[in-house]
């Protein structure tokens, strides 16, 4: 049973970073990478139908700052053209024959400052779910009345092993991070 909150605590943030890591992700860094609009969901076939952009189509970087996409069927390109529009993520797709170039502007001294703004936000955002994943352990471990003192003691710092463990992770994203943001 105590081996078992300490695998599901485990578990449960490892997932947060997971979620956390994808949400980084979607920060754009001036450099095309896929990531930027491949969650992107789009309705196609008239409407009838919402998809991701990856499972509508292959994303490829051509360079540094072009994204090429290519999709499966060519009857939905200006719908997914569209949606990537609609998506408000600055982004401006342009159709060419069969496939969607997107061109990344460079980023501007202030849009970097908001980019690593949104990103401390997330970064804290992730810090919070790691906590709550700690709190609601840390009360597993003082309802179960199966466990002695000594037991007891050792599985909070088991778990508070884990969750700087968890939290050194999430730092050492953010730094990541802001280092891709702050190249030119």
């Amino acid at each position: 049973m105590d081996q078992d909150i300490i695998q599901i605590t485990s578990s449960k943030m490892h997932k947060a970073l997971e979620v956390l890591h994808t949400d980084l992700a979607t920060i754009r860094t001036g450099r095309a990478t896929p990531s930027l609009v491949e969650n992107i969901v789009v309705s196609v076939y008239g409407g009838s139908t919402k998809l991701k952009v990856m499972e509508l189509a292959t994303i490829v970087a051509q360079d540094n700052l072009t994204l090429l996409i290519t999709p499966f069927d060519n009857s939905v390109i200006n719908e997914i053209s569209k949606g990537i529009q609609d998506a408000n993520t600055g982004l401006s797709p342009a159709v060419d024959g069969q496939v969607i170039r997107i061109a990344i502007p460079q980023l501007t001294g202030e849009r970097r400052d908001q980019l690593i703004h949104l990103m401390k936000q997330k970064l804290e955002n992730g810090r919070i779910m790691i906590r709550q994943i700690r709190h609601e352990a840390m009360a597993e471990v003082k309802k179960d009345d199966s466990i002695s003192e000594d037991e007891e003691s050792r599985l909070e710092k088991e778990v508070q092993k884990l969750t700087d463990e968890s939290t050194a992770k999430i730092d050492e994203m953010g730094k990541k991070k802001e280092e891709e943001l702050l190249q030119i």
